[in-house]
């Protein structure tokens, strides 16, 4: 990278500015000094030795030098006395520079003979982002000491996380385990299948799709409270509303990867006598199956969006719609961020296996390959 000695030479001269004229947050909490330089040494050695960067263990230990700089920043502004002196931020913004290049390093990293080596960064740099914006989110909102009501701090969320984890795990249960997942595979499941039918059959494609197409502009929170009424508080209603929001996406998704198999591979299979059922099964279903995994994990979104919305309009005591909506007329912002928390986890850990499930089953795609 190219750019990094340019930016370590910023943090050092940088570093050197605050400590002469702005120092005093240096000395506000335990060790924060001692964290403070561990950037400035690292900075020091890529510019005065560049190859230290070159092998696994100088990365490594680069990484670590440049993650205690953030630790010093931190312990200052969690301090008894914190001081919101002009050098922290000094600090903070060539810091982040640091790390913004300390990412594009461990991308830059040659994995292809290696993949346990490129399973292993593909993790670590979604991190070392994720962790940097949650830094500059605590710094921002403890150093400007940001109203909770406005905006809470992760260390807040963390604590109201922890403290609320029964809860959270019953309205994951209420919310996921059973209205996301039934709708999605109803909706999914219902949608696959029509779509093998309108293939099968013409006419429906011009009679069943316009009516699909005016199901899916259908709004939510007009949908919601019908939904409501007719199944119930509880996980049907909300199961009713995400297969509404699943069926469309994976009917059109279905449909154009069925009509996606080339003529040539028809061609070929009518030579061999084979019916409809076995073209559908041996070759178009396969040539479909990017289309499908796209429908599916397009929808892993949209059914936990729609199951906490229809929560908004009806639900037991528990679910995730219904904690949001409680907690923020209590102005809990917290506990509202921490079941925000676990809303986009799960939602990340379902696209997640459904995008793993699709590298499976469709890895001769030419997506996926390799040069």
């Amino acid at each position: 990278m190219k750019n990094i000695p340019i930016l370590n030479w910023i943090f050092s001269i940088g570093f050197v500015i605050q400590f002469l004229f702005s120092r005093d947050w240096m000395f506000h909490g335990v060790g924060t000094l001692w964290y403070a330089l561990q950037p400035f040494i690292a900075s020091v050695l890529v510019i005065l030795r560049p190859t230290v960067i070159k092998g696994m263990p100088g990365k490594i230990m680069i990484s670590l030098l440049i993650t205690s700089g953030c630790l010093a920043s931190l312990n200052s502004v969690h301090s008894v006395e914190p001081t919101i002196s002009w050098g922290i931020w000094l600090y903070v913004v060539t810091l982040v520079g640091l790390m913004w290049h300390l990412m594009g390093f461990w991308s830059s990293v040659d994995t292809r003979l290696n993949k346990k080596m490129a399973v292993a960064i593909n993790l670590l740099v979604p991190v070392l982002f994720g962790g940097m914006l949650l830094y500059l989110w605590e710094m921002l909102t403890v150093g400007f000491e940001v109203p909770q009501v406005l905006l809470p701090s992760p260390s807040l969320i963390g604590i109201a996380f922890a403290n609320s984890l029964e809860i959270l795990w019953a309205d994951f249960q209420q919310t996921f385990m059973k209205a996301v997942l039934a709708g999605f595979f109803l909706g999914c499941g219902s949608g696959f299948i029509v779509a093998v039918l309108v293939d099968k059959i013409p006419f429906l494609q011009r009679g069943l799709l316009p009516l699909g197409n005016l199901a899916s502009a259908l709004p939510i929170v007009g949908v919601a409270p019908i939904m409501v009424m007719w199944f119930g508080f509880d996980w049907q209603s909300k199961a009713a509303v995400v297969m509404m929001m699943t069926f469309f996406p994976m009917l059109v998704n279905t449909l154009t990867g069925l009509k996606s198999t080339e003529r040539m591979e028809l061609d070929l299979m009518h030579s061999y006598a084979a019916d409809y059922w076995q073209m559908l099964i041996k070759v178009r279903l396969p040539n479909a199956l990017p289309f499908i995994f796209n429908a599916l994990k397009i929808n892993s979104t949209l059914a936990l969006i729609g199951a906490i919305v229809a929560e908004f309009f009806g639900t037991p005591i528990v679910g995730m719609g219904f904690r949001i909506s409680t907690e923020i007329g209590r102005m809990n912002v917290d506990v509202v961020w921490a079941s925000i928390a676990v809303a986009a986890l799960s939602g990340s850990l379902f696209y997640a296996l459904l995008a793993f499930l699709e590298r499976q089953f469709t890895g001769w795609h030419p997506s996926f390959r390799v040069g």
